[in-house]
This record gives structure tokens, C-alpha cells and sequence, in this order.
């Protein structure tokens, strides 16, 4: 996570935030008219560079009742939208006449036009860390020990605000030095090519590995990166300038230093005790303090005076009838990547047939710690025998489309996403003040990508042995010796492996699924990468759910207005109860009849009026989105600043 433990006695980041706004004034943090510097203090006393510390997480996090772009389109859907997770029309998904960078798909993220105040932006994040480390070496009164951790941080999240804007815009202006807040990004600095802006970011990741702690004595610290959080994300800027999206030559070299920099951040996380959680899977996101597979967490906390800094995920993703703001928006084709239990995908097992009326059964164990779909349990605190009653049926004006749905407003996509959600998580103001962590990067990830580049760097066997890794500790049947994968053996069929294998694993985890899709340009076929890898464009489809159609004893629709298998004022469903208090003969559990019930009074039907049905609207991807354009408004303010190819400019974001 990105502050420290502040669901706990400790918070110095909510001190942090406080002490500097209202001590900005006199002694703390006292802006200079050169914009160069801040109260010496700062760099002399232990408490109150710790402070500034905090405030620089804090800047990276939701703060102030806003979120930041990258946040807002993690949890507002943009991202997940713009992939195969979610349906829905994002900016970056439909038709648009031309790409030019005065639409909204030119996003703002790298910087704004001139304003008067100073806004938390990219640029005046990456100011705040520069005063810290231009200043602090020039004071005493920090033990060195203590001064390395504290560089350690700001290193750390320069290199991650460099490496995320590379993989938006490749090259950016690179500035280490303080520069004016209101200018963003600074008036004369021209952008540097991809290879310095992703140089600088590893640079800087290679600086905090080096200053920075295995792991955080005090529990009080968890929260703060490490070297191993350092050196894993490194690893992943690596595997960026690997990829195709930058690598268009497949050069190996490049795919060497990748292995190279997520071999070392796997030792260094095992030397520290790190590794892959051995308890249940779905119970990953539950366990916090100590948690061997959270590399990189972002703390959360269930402060009702401080709404900002709670959890948002179980608000859109639990059913309304939790008392939630459901949001969430699940997609068939995120289902339909689950293997079956023997690790086969669907359709191509021997030992388990797969049809879509039984698409739920005998599939991937992840499968049912992701996903709720009809009787399913999905407890909360002040219902733990919760159960999801999601279904529709037809109404009597209407027999050709399902339109009565369960009291529960029903999900459109017919389930729900059940992951990283806390079972016992209050609904206490809609879900409002649920803490849960994050984990923005998991060692499973760090194996994935370990893998990944074992495979690009012609280590073969040991790239698949990453994705046979991750397979035995979800709970895959090993039938035919691989988890499902012994007929997967040259480096393109193994890449395809990978790239699915994360898809499943990190499902729903922040613009995973999406920036995967980006670095390997497998949104359309036109670099060959979805034909090399044996996966399936998004460009040109419409995202679908499904339908879980009630039907009458008889085994017809249901056509009606009571709901089917709810008791009425008399106490009797109309068709069958989907809880009663006996069952029939022969089954003896709650699950034993959630099961009978699915399977005799019901149809199963994909649904395809998710995405947007005017115009027979398809998911619409341009090619320019692999390197965004910087919006007109900055360009017309900075002179300094190249536009990129494609967007009416001449700078290339390979080079």
C-alpha cells in the first residue's frame, strides 16, 4: 500500500496532511517565491521530514474528497472498461470521426495549461519529491540511516511517476530539479525520447532498492515501500521497454534485462520472507499486516471522518440490495478465460465437458473466489447467510426478452465480482467505510513476470515453470503432468500462456488486464501479436453477460409478475423455493440444493445488450492509443512541448 498502517493507532499520514495544511503558512513547508525550496527544518528533523514523506504518499493517493486521474479510472471504469473486464463505452473504446488532441481521448494526465494555483498533478508531484532530494543532503540532524530510508521513498516514487507516464505518452520532460508548481510540466523542458524517460524511472527504482529496507521493523510501517517493492517495479518498467508496444524488433537484449531485473526482485523479496500466500486463495486480500504476498499495498483505513482514505471496491462491486452503489460491470468474456479444474481451457478438455448451460461447473478454483453468480454466498457483517438472487424471467406484455429481473436489481451481467471483497465488510452507509488494502503488486505478479521474461530471453522451461507455479498454488488438477499444459512448448504459445494466465489471476486487480493488452498491442491483429500469441481481438466485439433464465416445472420459460422462487404474502413461490426449509429427498445441504435448483430451473442465455445497442456499436480501437497525444490546451501553453506522431506532431514515443 502507499501509506502507513493508519487503521491502527499510527497516523502520521493523516498528520501529515493536516500538520501541512495548516502549517504552511510559518514554519512547515514554507513555499519560497523561486519555487525552489522549503523551510530547512524539514531536511533537519526526523519527525518532520517523515511528515513530508507522508504528504508525498498522500499526493499519490485519493485526497480531499478527489481521486487522482489514474485512481478515477480504476474505480470509474474507464480502464476496465477499455478492455474485456468490463462492458461500456469509454473514450478510448468508441468511434470517433478523427484522433485529435482537442478530444477527450487526449487525456490531460501528463500536465494541464498554465493556471494560477497548484494542482496535484504529475508534475508538481514529481517537484515535491525533487525539493526533498535536492535539499536534504545539505542538513544535519537526520541519522544517515534514517536520511537513506527517507531518499529511499521519494527515489521510489519519482521512478513510478516516470515509468507511468512512459507507458502513457513514451517520452516525457524529465526534470530532476525543482521547477515552478504553476507551470506543468515545467515552461522549457522538452521531452526526453522513451528510452531516458523509462532509463530515468529504472534509475531512480535502482536508487530507493538501494537505500531502502528489506521490510519495515515496526508494524506501525506497513505500508511503506521496500527494496523489494522497488526493485519488482523496476522489473515491471523492464518487461515495458521489453514488450511490443516498445520492443517492435523484439530485441533480446531487451527481454534479457527484463529476466535480469525481475530475478533480482524475486531474490530480494524471498531474502526478506516474501512470496506466494499458501492459505486460501480468495482469502489473499484479507490477510494484511505480515501478508508474504503484498509487495506494493496501498493502506486503507475505516475512519468515518475521513472518507477519502477508505476503500471504495466493496461499495461497486457489492449487489444493491447490500445497500452498495453497485458499479461494477463483469463481462462473459472475462468468465470464459478461467480454465477448467485440469488447467484446459473451456471446450478442450478430455477429462471435463464444458456447455454454457453449465458454465460454472468444474472450472478453475479462482474461478469461484472471483465471481457470485446465482446462490452463490456473498456474505457481509450483517448478513453472513447472504446468498445472490440474480435472475430474470419474462413478463406477460413481453415474451421475447427476459425484462422482470429479482427485487435485488438484478446485475445486468448476471453475476457478480466477488474478489478482493472482505466477508465481513459492513454496509454501514453504503459499504462506505470498508478498509480493505490493496495490493497494487503481489508476488504472484512478480513470478508472472519473471516468467514472461524467462520466455522472451529463450529460457523456456523455466518461463513455463513460472506459469505451472502459479497454477499449482491456485489449486489446479496436474493431469497431464504441466497444470494443463504440456501440449504449450514454443516461445509464442508460451507467451499466449502467460499473457492468459495473468488475465485470470490478476482479474479486476487496477488496469492490469488493460495495460497488458496495451504493451503486447493485442487490442487489434495490425502488429500480428493476436495471431502470434493465439488470442482472440477485442477491436470490432461487443462485450456480453449472461442470462439465468427462470423456467416453470414443466421446463418452459417462466412468464409472470410474482418472482418465480420467492415465497408470496401465503408463503408459496410460484415454481419452487430457492431456500426452503426441507429439501428433497436425497440432497442434504444448503449447497446440494443451490446446485439441484440451478440446474432444473433454469436457462442459460449469453446476453448481448450490454454494450451500447445503437448503431450496432462494437468496441472501437485506434492505434494512436498506444502512445496518447498531449491535449491542446498544453501544447498552446508550452511552445517547449513535441506533440506526438499521429496526433499532428513529429515526436516519436520509440525513440
Amino acid at each position: 500500500m502507499m501509506t502507513i498502517n493508519i487503521k491502527n493507532t499510527n497516523k502520521l499520514v493523516l498528520l501529515a496532511l493536516v500538520f501541512l495544511s495548516v502549517s504552511c503558512s510559518d514554519e512547515f513547508l514554507e513555499e519560497k517565491q523561486d519555487w525552489t525550496g522549503v523551510n530547512e527544518q524539514v531536511f533537519q528533523d526526523e519527525m518532520r521530514a517523515t511528515a513530508y514523506i507522508d504528504y508525498v504518499y498522500g499526493l499519490f493517493l485519493p485526497g480531499d474528497g478527489n481521486v487522482p486521474q489514474w485512481w478515477y479510472h480504476s474505480h470509474n471504469d474507464d480502464l476496465l472498461q477499455t478492455s474485456d473486464e468490463y462492458y461500456g463505452q469509454t473514450r478510448w473504446n468508441q468511434e470517433w470521426a478523427s484522433i485529435s488532441p482537442n478530444e477527450s481521448h487526449a487525456w490531460d494526465y501528463i500536465g494541464r495549461r498554465m493556471q494560477t494555483n497548484i494542482n496535484n498533478s504529475t508534475y508538481t508531484r514529481i517537484r515535491q519529491i525533487n525539493l526533498f532530494i535536492n535539499n536534504v543532503d545539505q542538513y544535519d540532524g537526520i541519522e544517515e540511516e534514517m536520511k537513506n530510508y527517507l531518499k529511499g521513498q521519494m527515489y521510489f516514487w519519482r521512478g513510478y511517476q516516470y515509468f507511468d507516464l512512459a507507458s502513457w505518452y513514451g517520452g516525457v520532460p524529465i526534470e530532476l530539479e525543482a521547477q515552478n508548481p504553476i507551470v506543468d510540466p515545467a515552461g522549457q523542458t522538452p521531452r526526453s525520447s522513451a528510452q531516458e524517460t523509462l532509463a530515468q524511472a529504472m534509475a531512480d527504482l535502482d536508487m530507493a532498492k538501494d537505500l531502502l529496507p528489506g521490510r519495515w521493523s515496526d508494524a506501525a510501517d506497513w505500508g511503506r515501500v521496500t527494496s523489494g517493492t522497488a526493485a519488482a517495479l523496476k522489473g515491471r518498467a523492464a518487461l515495458l521497454w521489453a514488450s511490443p508496444q516498445f520492443n517492435r524488433d523484439d530485441d533480446q537484449q531487451r527481454w534479457q534485462a527484463a529476466y535480469d531485473a525481475n530475478l533480482e526482485a524475486r531474490n530480494i523479496l524471498e531474502e526478506n520472507g516474501f512470496g506466494l500466500y499458501q492459505g486460501e486463495w480468495g482469502d489473499i486480500w484479507s490477510q494484511e499486516v505480515g501478508n508474504p504476498e503484498a509487495v506494493w499495498v496501498w493502506s486503507f483505513n475505516t475512519l468515518t471522518n475521513d472518507r477519502q482514505l477508505n476503500s471504495g471496491w466493496e461499495t461497486i462491486s457489492r449487489p444493491s440490495d447490500q445497500e452498495s452503489f453497485y458499479q461494477a460491470k463483469p463481462t462473459k468474456q472475462t468468465v470464459d478465460a478461467f480454465p477448467m479444474r485440469d488447467g484446459r481451457p473451456i471446450g478442450e478438455s478430455d477429462t471435463y465437458d464444458y456447455d454454457l448451460q453449465s458454465f460454472y461447473k468444474n472450472r478453475d478454483p479462482r474461478f469461484y473466489a472471483t465471481f457470485v453468480i446465482p446462490g452463490d454466498r456473498f456474505p457481509y457483517e450483517e448478513r453472513q447467510d447472504y446468498r445472490s438472487w440474480n435472475y430474470t424471467w419474462f413478463s406477460e406484455e413481453n415474451i421475447e426478452t427476459p425484462n422482470e429481473d429479482t427485487d435485488d436489481a438484478a446485475n445486468a451481467s448476471g453475476f457478480y465480482v466477488k474478489k478482493m471483497t472482505d466477508p465481513n465488510a459492513s454496509n454501514t452507509d453504503f459499504f462506505r467505510e470498508a478498509g480493505n488494502d490493496y495490493i497494487e503488486i503481489r508476488f504472484a505478479e512478480v513470478v508472472l513476470n519473471l516468467a514472461e521474461a524467462a520466455i522472451g530471453a529463450n529460457n523456456l522451461d523455466e518461463g513455463k515453470q513460472g506459469i505451472i507455479e502459479i497454477r499449482e498454488r491456485a489449486g489446479l488438477e496436474n493431469l497431464d503432468g504441466s497444470f494443463g499444459l504440456a501440449d504449450v512448448n514454443s516461445r509464442d504459445e508460451l507467451f499466449g500462456a502467460v499473457v492468459k494466465e495473468r488475465q485470470v489471476e490478476l482479474a479486476y486487480e487496477r488496469q492490469k488486464r488493460y495495460y497488458t493488452l496495451k504493451r503486447w498491442m493485442l487490442f487489434n491483429d495490425d502488429f500480428g501479436t493476436c495471431t502470434r500469441l493465439g488470442i482472440e481481438p477485442i477491436d470490432g466485439t461487443r462485450r456480453t453477460g449472461f442470462y439465468f433464465i427462470a423456467q416453470s416445472e414443466d421446463g418452459d420459460d417462466y412468464i409472470g409478475t410474482e418472482d418465480p422462487f420467492e415465497p408470496n404474502e401465503e408463503g408459496v413461490a410460484p415454481v419452487v423455493d430457492r431456500m426452503p426449509e426441507t429439501f428433497p429427498e436425497g440432497i442434504s445441504s444448503e449447497e446440494e440444493y443451490v446446485e439441484w435448483w440451478r440446474d432444473n430451473y433454469f436457462r442459460i442465455q449469453v446476453r448481448d445488450n450490454l454494450d451500447p445497442t445503437d448503431n450496432n456499436w462494437t468496441f472501437s480501437w485506434y492505434n494512436e492509443y498506444y502512445f496518447l497525444g498531449i491535449y491542446q490546451d498544453l501544447i498552446e501553453t508550452n511552445p517547449y512541448l513535441e506533440q506526438t506522431i499521429g496526433w499532428g506532431g513529429t515526436f516519436d514515443p520509440l525513440e
